[in-house]
């Protein structure tokens, strides 16, 4: 071995640190050490004093690929299960090969430390009064319902931070809880009547390994902002705080008859009639506090949309928004001050000529609409002042008069006239529907997450199905908005969006941004397909119902987690935007959805994939038709009889080191 592929210990560390990499054991370190030679401190062989030794370089990072599970494994499909290695290639043509595996921090449900002492139920729901909201459905059995839909998950580190009983690095962890299914009768539908709880989780980082063992969990008061409302997808802003979200917003004009939105407010205030609906439907932002506890506040000057999830771009001041609706739209808001999400411009898109799903097709162009400017404490203002019938009237019905303008939003037609002078409070509190009447393209379904790529300046967006609004001739499509397919694609896409600075409004107005969105095109599709041997009805080996989209700009990978009716597992996938890879790298139990995705590249040296998943077991009469007898009494045997579900990560144990050039 010669002195460009001799890597002395002290090298070896230095390149370990500087790396992406997922947490090993530390007896791996020590085999890798052992493999390179030498001492502490001193290098394997002696490089002359005249020779420079070169600097080693990440070259890029692969995953193989696992095979979808089967009924030949029916264990496999019970729970989540991991088959991929990730190759982390370096510029002298040396690897180091992990093995991956998943490891959770609890089942929710579960006793876990409260940091004092004590324990608290780990997704456990809260009333406005921080008083455990308890499940009465069996009696005798009583207990605080919990959740079996973690989602959205951010892993951050705070300076200055101190927590008692972590030993190595504290490192933080903001999980939210979207809703639970059904009370512990199995027959009582619970989703959306609870108020979302969201949770700090303090980790204890071994320093020699990187593996994360959970020491607190904090439940974040959410009554100074009136409680939360179907917490779905989430990300890390650039300033290290959890952006949260709050999706299908509640109808204002039908909420005081609407029998979910009135047990949502009796379970949140004791009192149906109490909740306001204009308090739902906005972003939530968590900041971690250095003790492990979490304060949080809502921006309503984002739009009251369908958030499920939101991606700051590299300016701190750009939001794009998934909107998760039937007849949604590309929404972006524009702050005022970078860091700061209390203030700024709203705009939506008209989507141009040349809307496709095909990858090969050339991009369509966006064009934006300013749908006015605001900060958050005067639309809260108008949210408490002001009832939905002071905005608009809305009528489900012809109503024969031209003053009135027919539209399509939110999966339904309607007939609306503005009142005069409030533009603004339709803005911001109808946002949908005022979109919609101002004449923005409000014809996607199922906008799920959102991403960035810094380096190229490409978003990422994901559509779980394109069916409904985006298909020509359906009756929620509208024609001439720009989002019109030919056929239905259940499996849905990720589309791509080029990302740059000098745009105007559609009134002519300079939109002060360098991030706004150009243009959108297909990237990846699934494909539908007539049932499988196993009742898959999308391929398999594509994607279908993309939903969590994370990029990790260090291994140049986009992670894509599926919602699928689709799949008979959903899976979580690596796309390499360089080799144009496509990888399975895991599987959620079967019935349960993907979520909770979040690519860390660096947390004191190591690397992270964050992965949630949600009600497993909620079985489909046809999806699941060919495996639900077997599956099902292995589902219930490993999470709580299906109540109960896993918030964790991915983590790996050196399979393989190789020095010598290949």
């Amino acid at each position: 071995m010669n002195a460009n592929t001799d890597l002395s210990r002290r090298r070896l560390l230095r390149l370990l640190g500087a790396t992406p990499m997922l947490p090993i054991g530390a007896g791996s370190v020590a085999a890798m050490l052992s493999a390179c030679g030498g001492g502490d401190d001193s290098p394997a062989s002696t490089t002359p004093p005249t020779q420079t030794t070169p600097t080693v370089t990440l070259a890029g990072v692969s995953f193989s690929a696992m095979a979808a599970p089967s009924l030949a494994d029916a264990a496999a499909m019970a729970t989540t299960t991991v088959g991929s290695t990730m190759t982390v290639n370096f510029s002298d043509s040396s690897k180091l090969d992990f093995k991956l595996s998943y490891k959770p921090f609890f089942i929710t449900g579960d006793a876990v430390p409260n940091g004092s002492g004590g324990t608290i139920v780990a997704g456990g729901y809260y009333d406005i009064n921080n008083k455990p909201i308890i499940d009465t459905t069996v009696a005798g059995s009583e207990r605080q319902f919990f959740s079996d839909s973690p989602d959205g998950t951010s892993l951050l580190t705070v300076p200055n931070a101190s927590v008692a009983g972590v030993k190595g690095n504290p490192v933080f962890a903001v999980v939210q809880f979207e809703y639970t299914s059904f009370a512990q009768d199995a027959k009582t539908d619970m989703y959306g009547r609870l108020p979302s709880p969201i949770a700090v989780l303090t980790l204890d980082q071994d320093k020699s390994s990187g593996k994360l063992s959970l020491v607190k969990y904090h439940n974040v008061d959410t009554s100074g902002v009136n409680g939360l409302w179907i917490t779905c997808g989430a990300s890390l802003s650039p300033w290290g705080t959890h952006l949260s979200s709050e999706e299908y917003e509640p109808n204002a004009f039908t909420a005081a008859t609407d029998a979910q939105f009135k047990a949502y407010s009796k379970n949140l205030y004791g009192d149906e009639t109490k909740a306001n609906p204009y308090n739902y439907g906005h972003l939530p932002e968590i900041t971690v506090n250095p003790d492990g506890t979490g304060s949080i506040k809502k921006h309503y000057c984002m739009g009251r949309i369908s958030h499920e999830l939101v991606q700051v771009m590299g300016d701190n001041r750009t939001v794009l928004m998934g909107d998760d609706a039937t007849n949604s739209g590309y929404f972006v808001f524009v702050a005022d001050k970078e860091k700061d999400l209390s203030s700024g411009s709203l705009y939506v898109a008209k989507v141009g000529a040349g809307f496709s799903l095909d990858p090969a097709a050339a991009a369509a162009p966006l064009t934006w609409i300013k749908l006015g400017s605001a900060t958050s404490d005067e639309i809260r203002a108008l949210a408490a002042s002001t009832k939905p019938t002071d905005i608009m009237d809305v009528k489900t019905a012809d109503p024969q008069d031209a003053t009135y303008s027919k539209v399509t939003s939110n999966g339904r037609v309607e007939w609306l006239k503005l009142k005069q002078g409030m533009e603004k409070a339709a803005a911001f509190l109808e946002t949908h529907r005022y979109a919609a009447l101002v004449g923005a393209s409000m014809g996607f379904t199922k906008m799920e997450g959102t991403t960035v790529n810094l380096k190229d300046k490409v978003a990422y967006s994901a559509l779980a199905n394109c069916n409904g609004s985006m298909v020509a001739g359906s009756s929620t499509n509208v024609p001439g908005n720009g989002i019109s397919i030919p056929k239905a694609l259940t499996a849905g896409a990720v589309m791509m969006l080029n990302l740059k600075g000098g745009q105007k409004d559609t009134a002519g107005g300079t939109i002060n941004s360098e991030w706004m969105p150009v243009d959108t095109k297909a990237l990846l599709v699934g494909e539908d397909i007539a049932a499988d041997a196993l009742g898959n009805t999308a391929n398999p080996d594509k994607i279908a119902s993309p939903d969590n989209l994370k990029f990790s700009e260090k291994m140049r990978t986009l992670f894509i987690g599926e919602d699928s009716g689709n799949h008979v597992n959903n899976f979580l996938w690596a796309y390499n935007v360089d080799t144009k890879t496509l990888t399975r790298i895991l599987s959620t139990p079967s019935g349960a959805e993907s979520t909770g995705l979040h690519a860390v590249d660096d947390i004191n040296g190591w690397t992270y994939i964050m992965s949630n998943f949600q009600h497993p077991g909620d079985w489909s009469s046809s999806l699941h038709a060919k495996v639900k007898d077997t599956l099902d009494p292995l589902v219930k045997a490993n999470y709580k009889n299906k109540f109960g579900a896993a918030v964790g990560y991915l983590t790996a144990d050196l399979s393989q080191f190789k020095l010598a050039k290949v």
